[in-house]
C-alpha cells in the first residue's frame, strides 16, 4: 500500500488582506479630500472641533470617575497649559443641561449630580439619616448667616440657651467648625460653616443662601415681620476677622504673665512700690 503524499499549501490570507487595505488607502488618496473638507478653512475648523471634543471627553472622564468634587486645578492636569478650563467646563455643563445627570458647581468645585427633578428615583437608595432637632436647625441657620459667631451670640439671637450637645451634633455632621477665638474676656470660640456644608446643600458659596424675599416665598418667615427686619449677608471668609484670634494663639496671655512677675519681684525684693514708701515713713 502506497502512503498518501502530503502537499504543503501556503496561506496567503493575511497578505491578501493587507494588500487590499493598502490598495483602498491609495485609492482614497487619489480620489482627493473628503467632501466638505476641500476648503482649508473647513479643514482647520474640523480639526479644531475635534480637538475641543477630545478635551471635553477628558474632563468628562475625570469627573465621572471621581467620587468627590474636583477643582479647576485638578482638572487642568488632563489638558494643555494653554487651555481655558473654565470655558470647557461651562461647555460641558451646557451639554448636560437637560440630561438625567447634570454637571454642578459646588463649593467652587465641579461634580456630576443627579438632576434635581429626578431625585425621587433614588429615594430607595438613600441611607436613612437622623433628622436634626429644631434647636440644631436654628443653630445651624444662625451660624450660616451670622458667622463667625460665638455660642453666647447664638443664644442671644435665639433667645434661649444652646446646649453644648447641639453644637457637637453639628460638628459631627461636618457642617460647622471652630474658626478661632473672639478677642473678648474668656476668649470664647467662634463658629463657621465648612465646605461639606456647601456640598450637602448644593451651594457654590455661602452667599448663595436664600435672602429675605426667597425665605418669604418659601413660607419660612412670618408674613408679619417687625419693621426694619433684615437678613444678614452671610460670609465665610477663611481668614480670621480682626476681632478673632487663632485657636492656638496665647500671645496676649504670655504678655500678661510676663508682666506679673515684674511686679511680684519688686515687692519681694523690697523695691519701692505702692506700700513701700508709706511703711518706711511710718517706721521713721
Amino acid at each position: 500500500m502506497v502512503p498518501p503524499r502530503l502537499t504543503l499549501v501556503s496561506d496567503n490570507t493575511r497578505e491578501k488582506t493587507e494588500t487590499a487595505r493598502n490598495d483602498d488607502a491609495e485609492a482614497a488618496l487619489d480620489s482627493g479630500p473628503a467632501p466638505g473638507l476641500s476648503d482649508p478653512d473647513a479643514v482647520v475648523d474640523h480639526l479644531s472641533k475635534s480637538a475641543g471634543r477630545e478635551k471635553l471627553r477628558r474632563l468628562e472622564a475625570m469627573l465621572f470617575a471621581s467620587s468627590a468634587p474636583l477643582d479647576a486645578k485638578a482638572l487642568s492636569r488632563c489638558l494643555d497649559a494653554s487651555d481655558d478650563v473654565h470655558s470647557l467646563l461651562i461647555a460641558l455643563q451646557a451639554e448636560y443641561k437637560d440630561r438625567g445627570v447634570v454637571l454642578a458647581r459646588v463649593a467652587g468645585r465641579w461634580q456630576f449630580r443627579t438632576a434635581d427633578d429626578l431625585s425621587f428615583l433614588l429615594e430607595r437608595q438613600q441611607k436613612e439619616e437622623r433628622k436634626l432637632s429644631k434647636a440644631a436647625q436654628e443653630t445651624l441657620a444662625i451660624i450660616a448667616y451670622h458667622q463667625p459667631v460665638t455660642r453666647a451670640e447664638i443664644e442671644e439671637i435665639r433667645g434661649v440657651s444652646t446646649s453644648p450637645g447641639t453644637l457637637d451634633v453639628l460638628m459631627e455632621t461636618g457642617w460647622i467648625r471652630p474658626r478661632g477665638r473672639r478677642r473678648a474676656p474668656g476668649r470664647p470660640l467662634t463658629y463657621g460653616t465648612t465646605e461639606d456644608f456647601l456640598v450637602h446643600f448644593g451651594l457654590d458659596n455661602i452667599k448663595d443662601l436664600p435672602g429675605l424675599a426667597d425665605l418669604k416665598a418659601a413660607g419660612l418667615l412670618d408674613a408679619n415681620l417687625p419693621p426694619g427686619f433684615t437678613v444678614p449677608s452671610p460670609t465665610d471668609v477663611a481668614a480670621l476677622m480682626p476681632d478673632e484670634l487663632p485657636l492656638t494663639d496665647d500671645g496676649d496671655e504670655e504678655e500678661e504673665q510676663a508682666a506679673l512677675p515684674l511686679d511680684d519681684e519688686g515687692d519681694e525684693e523690697g523695691e519701692p512700690g505702692k506700700d513701700g514708701p508709706a511703711k518706711d515713713e511710718g517706721e521713721n
